[in-house]
């Protein structure tokens, strides 16, 4: 028998008789002082594709990190809030020791053919394998979980604030390091797979983490498993820097020119 894929065995959830989820933090996917924050939000979204009340796939996720989840056990409680003819909402609330740590919304919809237009175009870049992934192997572990092959703007560390102050957009190539054919989950987990833009403009690692977290899904399962496991073209970029917090914006782009997810996020920085 195989063993799980990393990612799999991080997102594994099990429900007990109440109907609560439990799921365990990973080691492969720890960050500064908790989870990944993707790995987290794909936990959150696992919660509801797994329960037998969903219907549809994805079409939104919003995360909110209300605070740091510890090693160990956690709860998941998923609550469809209201369905529809096309669409279901729902809420999900990740709880530790009797906190809540972290809530997130989506919205799942039975989609069907309908006119398609897509004006924003591919970024016409190298191809993965010609690029030399950098090297994470002494950074996070979550870092060292996916491959990334930066095209341009990879963040360069310095022990002082970057005088003038870097580019912040970031066109990549980014994959899991062991291959995995690309799902719903993983393509949640690659949404929240860039560097902080704050630490690309300024080179110094402070202390920084998401504060709240939302993806849109472009793509239905036809177009997620023609993906398989080959490299996603993610493009990332941030609009202002203020008062401890930072926008950032995304894109993450699949075979033939597909745009497959966009999102944003917030951020916070200490100094």
């Amino acid at each position: 028998m195989n063993p799980l894929h990393p990612f799999d065995e991080a997102s594994r959830l099990t429900r007990r008789d109440d109907g609560v989820l439990v799921g365990r933090t990973s080691p492969a996917y720890w960050n500064f002082a908790g989870p990944f924050g993707g790995v987290t939000g794909a936990i959150m979204l696992r919660a509801v594709l797994e329960d037998p009340a969903r219907e549809g796939t994805p079409v939104t996720m919003t995360v909110n990190f209300a605070g740091l989840v510890g090693e160990g056990e956690f709860e998941l409680v998923p609550n469809l809030t209201r369905g529809g003819r096309t669409t279901q909402h729902w809420s999900v609330e990740l709880r530790q020791r009797g906190q809540v740590l972290g809530t997130a919304s989506f919205v799942f919809a039975k989609r069907v053919e309908t006119w398609t237009h897509q004006p924003a175009t591919m970024p016409q870049v190298p191809p993965p394998e010609s690029i030399e992934p950098m090297d994470t192997t002494r950074w996070m572990a979550w870092l060292q979980s996916y491959e990334f092959r930066f095209v341009s703007g990879a963040p360069v560390l310095s022990r002082s604030i970057h005088d003038p102050l870097r580019g912040q957009r970031s066109v990549l190539w980014v994959s899991d390091r062991k291959p995995r054919p690309l799902d719903w989950l993983s393509l949640a987990a690659m949404s929240d797979a860039f560097f902080p833009r704050v630490l690309h403009a300024r080179g110094v690692n402070a202390k920084m983490g998401t504060v709240s977290l939302s993806t849109y899904f472009h793509c239905d399962q036809e177009e997620l498993e023609a993906q398989g496991a080959a490299p996603l073209l993610g493009v990332a970029d941030g609009d202002r820097y203020s008062r401890n917090f930072q926008d950032q914006r995304m894109q993450l782009w699949g075979r033939d020119g597909r745009l497959l997810a966009v999102g944003t996020q917030m951020l916070w920085y200490d100094r």
